[in-house]
């Protein structure tokens, strides 16, 4: 590891734009226009992007990692935390997707975002966005990745409730920001665990590198009974649930549709909802020693990918079928993380920052075409009226759909493999997995089907205005579609005749213990399971695709009438999928109800009780003065004013002897003399 103080820049360059947009923009966008604000906002992205690019070719010559350790930020007895940047394969694979899928976005939403008051506003949200996810993916121990964390977990908040004058699109980013508090809680109580463990065997730094290489003095510990490395992975998984939208805090992303579609596109491709499958593949050393917290994940991902696929079958809200689709696919990311294919999750959620970034873009284009319309039963043959959009679209969809040649298959189908035959797979996380595959499919299709296929069911004047969106807005559509296709590529598995490129790159990072961790890093090690399985897995998935895709065309082409047939013979069915299975609503009905009868009961103990023994101590307090206050004026200061007052008196009286007359004092004199000499001869007679 050496030394490299450009990496500092990549988090300076956002942050810059976020301050500079954030304390002058409103100025600018009055006095110059909106021009100013975007061309600094994007030349900071970009340029963070640039030295990302040249940062990780460095990394090429450098013995495994780059660093560049900032100042000191706090210390407390014998834990000191500093503010230093880690450049690893990993976080470099990261930096390349938050930065350059950022910098697409910010181009985008220079025409996306035209005309809105809130322009500066926007950008500097967005800067400040990608500053956060960069801090939560460089740094270099869990308390710098928290601090990132948190700062995504407040900018989602900015950005989903961006349009605040709508109190339901504020009450989405309010619901985004306490959600993911609740996930933030596990996540707390794992670093909290964490520090206190290594304390005790006297490792004072929560470093990932420390940590990794001091992980097995704490393998044998408990934590309220429970393995210490299971209950930490557990809580920090919680954590992971929050911010990567898994069951059963995933129930924010979807309401996250209530900010600008570029805001939805970063939120689901390149920032905020995959800091929880980064930070499980950053402590890939403690889950690898935690088989029960990696089962854990595994489930709940696997849970999380059909519950997810199921629901995005019956939404008719363009954004919302593909938030339910984001949902899902990191629900595979976990599959993969959970069975220990650490760079199978990773790789998912590279490619997956292509195409879903793609497919959000190209609903927003769509959206801005159709006047705000986002009901894909009021679309339909937007294809001839928008052939760029629908032509990035229809690639992304391909790549989501895992048709092979697209980068979705290569990714999905290395997570698959290893969900049946890793070490810590299990055919039905496979079948979980390619069942949902199908589905998504299914559903990726019948949207495309129905907004880009058919007669256009819009109105007349929605149809008369459509068109196609301007070069600012196709440019990145093309673009992200053009790594819908290619961006798997890399990762072309042996079994294809490719080189499990990246793979190997990641491989020491999970795996340094040379050859065979390389092996593991791609799930080879997995059970010398015979190449003919895995060409058999591998064709049974894209059949499943492809079924998925053949039933939304006959649904929804060749025989449209068919789907309000099978909804009339399945109604009750089709409305609790509709209705996402009313768990907004059962929590509405228990969690928040609680909550709220909690906080009311605590609001009238506040009141009567706390405030009561309050106000009763200050009342006594008030008699105990007023009693005070009446001895200390009647007894106290009577008898100091009794003492003054006849001291007073006794001076007055002795100041008449003090008459001034020489006569009086003589007269005085000699009557004194005379009275001592009768006194005197008193006295002698009666001796």
């Amino acid at each position: 590891m050496r030394e490299f103080g450009l990496l500092k820049a990549i988090l300076l360059l956002p942050l810059a734009g976020a301050i500079w947009n954030g304390f002058f923009g409103k100025w600018v966008q009055r006095r110059f226009g909106e021009k100013p604000i975007s061309i600094v906002a994007t030349a900071a992205a970009a340029g963070s992007f640039l030295v990302s690019l040249v940062s990780v070719l460095a990394l090429r010559s450098a013995d495994g990692a780059l660093a560049d350790r900032i100042y000191t930020w706090f210390s407390a007895g014998d834990l000191s935390v500093p503010v230093a940047l880690l450049l690893d394969p990993l976080s470099s694979v990261m930096i390349l997707v938050v930065t350059g899928v950022g910098s697409l976005i910010h181009v985008y939403s220079i025409g996306y975002m035209h005309g809105d008051g809130g322009y500066y506003r926007y950008f500097a949200f967005l800067n400040l966005f990608l500053f956060s996810m960069l801090t939560l993916v460089l740094g270099d121990n869990i308390l710098l990745l928290f601090v990132g964390w948190e700062g995504v977990g407040l900018c989602s908040y900015l950005l989903i409730g961006f349009w605040f004058t709508d109190r339901e699109k504020a009450a989405a980013g309010m619901k985004a920001f306490l959600t993911n508090r609740i996930g933030d809680l596990g996540f707390i109580v794992g670093v909290f665990a964490l520090w206190w463990l290594f304390a005790g065997k006297g490792v004072h730094s929560l470093a990932f590198a420390d940590m990794a290489r001091s992980i097995r003095l704490i393998e044998g510990e408990t934590v309220l009974g429970a393995p210490a490395l299971a209950f930490i992975g557990i809580a920090l998984f919680v954590g992971a649930a929050g911010k990567s939208a898994q069951i059963p805090l995933y129930v924010w992303l979807p309401d996250a549709m209530a900010g600008p579609t570029p805001v939805s596109a970063l939120i689901h491709a390149a920032t905020m909802v995959t800091a929880g499958v980064y930070m499980i593949a950053r402590m890939h050393f403690l889950y690898t020693l935690a088989p029960a917290a990696l089962a854990v994940v595994a489930i709940v991902g696997a849970a999380t990918a059909l519950f997810a696929a199921t629901i995005g079958i019956a939404q008719t809200d363009i954004k919302k079928v593909l938030a339910y689709s984001t949902v899902s696919q990191l629900g595979y990311m976990m599959i993969g993380v959970g069975v220990g294919a650490y760079a199978a999750g990773i790789f998912h959620l590279m490619t997956h920052a292509f195409f879903k970034a793609c497919l959000f873009l190209s609903a927003g284009s769509v959206i801005h075409a159709m006047g705000g319309e986002q009901d894909i039963r009021k679309m339909g043959g937007l294809r001839k009226k928008m052939p760029l959009t629908f032509l990035s679209m229809f690639l992304a969809t391909l790549a989501i759909a895992g048709i092979p040649g697209f980068s979705g298959f290569f990714s999905k189908d290395e997570i698959l493999w290893n969900a049946w035959a890793g070490p810590h797979g299990h055919p039905l996380l496979w079948a979980a997995g390619a069942l949902g595959a199908g589905i998504t499919a299914f559903y990726m299709f019948r949207l495309v089907f129905l907004a880009f296929f058919g007669e256009c069911r819009a109105s007349e004047e929605t149809k008369h205005h459509l068109h196609e969106s301007p070069r600012v807005v196709t440019t990145p559509l093309l673009a992200l579609a053009a790594l819908s296709v290619a961006g798997g590529w890399v990762g072309i598995p042996e079994a294809l005749g490719g080189k499990s490129r990246f793979h190997h790159f990641l491989a020491g990072v999970f795996s340094p213990g040379g050859a065979h961790g390389e092996a593991i890093a791609h799930g080879e090690q997995a059970v010398h399971a015979s190449r003919s399985l895995e060409y058999l897995l591998m064709a049974a998935s894209v059949l499943i695709a492809l079924g998925g895709i053949a039933l939304a065309h006959r649904l929804y082409l060749a025989r449209p009438d068919l789907p309000g047939r099978i909804v009339s013979r399945a109604r009750l069915l089709h409305r609790i999928v509709e209705n996402k299975y009313y768990v907004d609503e059962i929590y509405r009905a228990t969690v928040i109800r609680f909550v709220l009868v909690l906080s009311r009961a605590l609001r009238v103990f506040d009141d009567f009780v706390v405030d009561g023994v309050v106000n009763l101590s200050g009342w006594v307090v008030r008699i105990v003065a007023l009693v005070s206050g009446w001895f200390d004026n009647t007894f106290v200061d009577g008898l100091v004013n009794a003492v003054s007052n006849g001291t007073i008196a006794l001076g007055a009286r002795a100041r008449r002897l003090q008459t001034g007359a020489v006569q009086s004092y003589v007269i005085a004199v000699f009557a004194g003399i005379l009275l001592l000499v009768l006194l005197y001869m008193g006295l002698s007679g009666r001796a």
